[in-house]
This record gives C-alpha cells, structure tokens and sequence, in this order.
C-alpha cells in the first residue's frame, strides 16, 4: 500500500478519513486505474466491493442486482468493480453504472488490498459478481450494520443454497470441516467461513491489514475478525447455482483448484493460529516435565513394585525444555496477532524485564549448584564416572534442566521485549 502502514492510517481514519484515503489512492502504483460510470454516486453510506476476472456473461445483470439491492434496503451506496479482465467485463460493468478499478491479475485477496484507498462508503459488502450470491437482498447487512456490528458473515446453511449450487464434496466435507477447525482453533462460532458474501465497516477493513494475496484472504479475514475481537454477526444468504454458459473460476483452473484453496485456507487459519499449538500444551508439558523431574531428583522412587530412575527423569527433562520453548513461542505468536494490546501488556507484566533477569540468573546459579556433587564424585573417581548411578547424577540432571530454563528465561525475555518494543513502533 505504497509504503503506508494500515494500523498508523486507522488511527486517523475517523478524524480525516476522505484525506486519508487520498493520500492512499495517491499511493497506488500506476497500474490500478479507477474508471467513473456516466451516472456515479456521490457520499455512498456503504460500497459493494466485487472482485471480478472474466465476468462477461453475468456482470451487467450482478450490478443491476447490486443497485436492486440498495433500494430495496433504502442505502446510498457504490458498486465498485475490482477487475482484471482480458474480456468485455469491465465496460460492461461500466455502463451499467459500477466504478470500475483496473488492476492486474494479482489474486482474489490482492483486490481487496487494491480496492481500499478507492472505498468511500462507511460500510462495505463483499462478494462475487458470477451471481451466485444475491445481492438483491442485502437488507440483512444493512440492518446488522447500523446496530453496530463490524464484521458480518453470510451463511449459506443458515440460508438457501439452490440445487446442484454446491459440489457435494464442498457442502457436505471441505466446508464443515474447515469451518469446524477454524471454530476450534478460535474458540468462534462461524456456520460457513468460506461464503464469500460478507460485510465490514472500511475502518475494520483498513485496521486488518489483509496480507493473503489469494483464496486463503477469506480465512484470515475471519480469523483476524475474531482477533481483533469485531463486533460480529452472522446472515443467512441465498446461494445459487451458476448460470448457464458461466464456467467456475475452479473448474477454468481444474479439478486440483477446490483442494489446493482448501490447503491454503487450512494453512492460514494454522499459520495465524499458532498459538493454540504451543502456548497451552506448552505449559501442559513443562508442568507433567516438572512433575517426572523433580521427584526424582534426589534419587530412584519406587511406586506399585515399579522404579522410576534416571531414564525417567531424562524423559521429564525432555518434556520440561520442549514445553516451555513451546510456551515461549506460544507467547510471541499471541503477540504478533495483538491487536487490543492486552498480550503485549500481559507478557510484558509477567516477564518484566528486571525481575526476570532475576530469576534467570537464580535459576542457572541454582542449576550450577546442583551440578556440584556431580563434579565433586568426578573428580575423586579420578577424573571418570565409575560406581553406581546415584543421588549425585540425578542432583546434576536437575541442576542441568535448570541452567537450560534459567538460560532459556534470560533469551526469551530479550526476544519478546525487543519484539514488543518494534510491533510498538509500528
């Protein structure tokens, strides 16, 4: 976006939101050109915003649609084409009374990031232009809009999907599943996270700072809507079967295309949510670690007949450091998603950096110490480690885990203070 941070621009938006996004269209590189119809509206309260490529038999009738839509649901709003095009869309979509933004062929999640210095409208719809999603009744968007709401998804199982509008494979398999890790991985409640029908006001649009150039943008947007904690909604949509001469963007790329989006949608909502495979296991780990450590580190335990040595406590060992490298990363993982701020106060009160210094170096001097008696058998032995395995070698498995936590600590606290201090300046 021409070198312009979206959180820095958001936080002006509200104060001089028309200068802001001229400043940001003034940004743009010289291949986006924005075309105005004969009839263009002025000071749209919401703005369609379609993606289009190759649209020629469906767009002229999606944009009378869209212009249904607003009066049917009484809005001032914009219809803003995102195309790139190498057919008749873009004029068609012109003469029917859309803006037109030509762009190059970049990605479905590139065009929305083109089209946000061009946006007018406080409100804005999303969606395709294949009419597949009808957008003559947006009535349940705007009502959800002016109650406040910041981010609005469309369900298609909560409304009508029309027959043969949805591969089996689709409905009954990709869909629900993918749905139902996002939900699990968030702790959201979403029906359908891949409708492409849905609403966001501009100023959430331009805080979201949408990164995925392709499919995988509709997977971050939902992921980062919970994030960032938007208020949201959900509104039942009708889906329709494609028209008759209209060939889908997946079956024009072939039949690998659904299960390639699939993987990158699952790798977005994995990649974003990496803190649910660190952060609570992490510190899951580090405690059962602990657990098998520390019993035995004065010696072998016997319990039911069974002993439980020094195999047993390497094993804790190894739990104890896995675990807390996964807490740590879990940590830094919530604070590079922080939008509220909250992580970025929590960690930094918990791992203030005096205290944990403090600690750090606690924890290794201990460690050390208790490598002592270790050293000490060493050395009488004549420099070997001749005898049985005893109180001395399970003393300086511990002392050994606590140099590597005390070491460990001190790193962390530097990494997340030093994080935390550049995610401020940006």
């Amino acid at each position: 976006m021409g070198g312009l941070e979206p959180r820095a621009i958001a936080t002006t938006l509200d104060g001089n939101a028309e200068g802001v996004l001229a400043l940001l269209a003034a940004s743009q590189p010289s291949d986006v050109q924005l075309m105005l119809p004969a009839q263009d509206i002025a000071d749209p309260e919401v703005s369609i915003v379609i993606p289009a490529l190759n649209e020629q038999v469906t767009i002229s009738e999606f944009v009378a649609w869209c212009q249904a839509g607003l009066e049917r649901a009484n809005v001032r709003g914009e219809i803003l084409i995102v195309d790139s095009s190498t057919d008749c869309t873009p004029h068609k979509a012109l003469e029917a009374g859309a803006r037109v933004l030509r762009t190059p062929k970049r990605g479905l999640g590139r065009a929305y990031m083109d089209a946000i210095p061009f946006i007018r409208g406080k409100y804005v719809l999303l969606g395709d232009a294949d009419l597949t999603y009808d957008f003559r009744e947006i009535g349940g968007f705007i009502a959800e809009f002016r109650k406040g709401r910041e981010f609005i998804m469309g369900s298609r199982f909560k409304g009508h999907i029309g027959p043969g509008a949805m591969p089996a494979l689709h409905r009954y398999f990709g869909t629900p599943v993918t749905t139902w890790i996002l939900n699990r991985l968030y702790s959201s409640s979403f029906s359908d996270i891949h409708c492409g029908m849905r609403g966001i006001t501009r100023d959430a649009l331009v805080r979201m700072d949408i990164r995925s150039n392709s499919w995988e943008y509709a997977s971050e947007m939902v992921l980062k809507s919970v994030q960032m904690e938007l208020n949201t909604s959900e509104v039942p949509v009708r889906f329709l079967k494609d028209r008759k001469g209209r060939v889908s963007h997946h079956k024009r790329a072939g039949w690998l295309s659904p299960w390639l989006a699939g993987w990158i949608n699952l790798r977005s909502m994995l990649v974003h949510g990496a803190e649910f495979f660190t952060l609570r296991p992490g510190a899951a780990l580090l405690a059962l670690g602990l657990l098998l450590t520390l019993p035995l580190s004065a010696g072998p335990v016997s319990i039911a007949r069974r002993t439980l040595s020094l195999y047993w406590m390497l094993l804790g060992m190894t739990l104890s450091v896995v675990g807390l490298q996964s807490f740590y990363l879990g940590c830094l993982s919530q604070l590079f998603h922080d939008y509220s701020g909250r992580a970025r106060s929590r960690w930094l009160r918990v791992f203030s950096y005096n205290r944990s210094v403090i600690a750090s170096a606690a924890l290794t001097v201990f460690g050390l110490g208790c490598l002592e008696p270790l050293i000490a058998q060493y050395l009488s032995y004549g420099f070997t480690l001749a005898g049985d395995i005893g109180f001395p070698n399970h003393f300086a498995i511990l002392g050994l885990l606590f140099v590597i936590l005390g070491f460990s600590n001190f790193v962390f606290t530097l990494v997340l203070h030093s994080a935390a201090l550049a995610i401020f300046k940006r």
